[in-house]
C-alpha cells in the first residue's frame, strides 16, 4: 500500500523516519514529504512559530503537491500530531483515500465532507492538552456522521508526542502498542 506520512510541528525529525521504517519493513511504499523544507523545531515553541511563519495554506498546498504522485492509487494518508490534521484534510478531500492514521493529532471537518466507510484510526494520549476529551467526542460523532469507520485508541498518562523518543512525552510501552496496532490496521486495508 502507499502511505503518505506527515511529520507534527517539529519537523522532519528522525522519529517520523522510524515510523515510515515500520511501515516499509510491513511491506508498504512510504512517502514522507518536509513540509518545512528542511528546517526542524527543537521545542514546542519553536515548532509554532515555525508552523505560524508558514501558514496553514501554504503547508496544505505542500501536502496536497506532495500527494498528487500517487494519489490515483489510491493512499493510506498518515501523519502525527499537526501531521495528523494534514492528513485528515487531504483524505476527506480525497475520494480514492484507502484509509486515515492518525498519531496524536485530529482536525475541523468541512461541513460539506462526505466519504464512503473511510478507515480511520486515531491513536491519542490520554489526556491530551490538545486533543480535549469534549473535542474527541465531537470530533468521532462528526466523523461517523460524515461516513467513516472510526476506531479511536487512548493511552492514559502518555505525553502528546508520545512515540517520539527524541521528546520528553515519549512513552516507549504506548509507543510499541501504538505502532503494533497501527500496522495491524494498515495490513487490513
Amino acid at each position: 500500500m502507499d502511505i503518505m506520512l506527515f511529520h507534527s510541528m517539529y519537523g522532519l525529525r528522525p522519529a517520523v523516519h522510524a515510523g515510515a521504517d515500520r511501515l516499509r519493513a510491513a511491506g508498504h511504499h512510504v512517502h514522507v514529504p518536509d513540509l518545512f523544507e528542511g528546517q526542524t523545531a527543537g521545542t514546542a515553541e519553536e515548532g509554532v512559530a515555525l508552523k505560524d511563519k508558514i501558514g496553514k495554506e501554504e503547508l496544505l498546498r505542500r501536502a496536497i503537491l506532495a500527494a498528487a504522485p500517487y494519489s490515483e492509487r489510491g493512499l493510506l494518508y498518515a501523519g502525527f500530531s499537526l501531521g495528523g490534521s494534514i492528513a485528515q484534510t487531504l483524505a476527506l478531500g480525497d475520494e480514492k483515500a484507502r484509509g486515515l492514521l492518525l498519531l496524536h493529532g485530529t482536525s475541523d471537518i468541512a461541513e460539506n465532507a462526505e466519504v464512503d466507510d473511510l478507515p480511520v484510526q486515531l491513536h491519542v494520549a490520554d489526556p491530551d492538552p490538545f486533543e480535549s476529551h469534549d473535542w474527541l467526542n465531537t470530533w468521532y460523532l462528526r466523523m461517523r456522521r460524515i461516513g467513516a469507520d472510526v476506531e479511536i485508541y487512548p493511552y492514559q498518562g502518555a505525553g502528546h508526542l508520545y512515540t517520539d523518543p527524541g521528546l520528553p512525552d515519549y512513552d516507549e510501552s504506548a509507543a510499541e502498542r501504538t505502532w503494533r496496532t497501527a500496522l495491524g490496521f494498515v495490513d487490513s486495508l
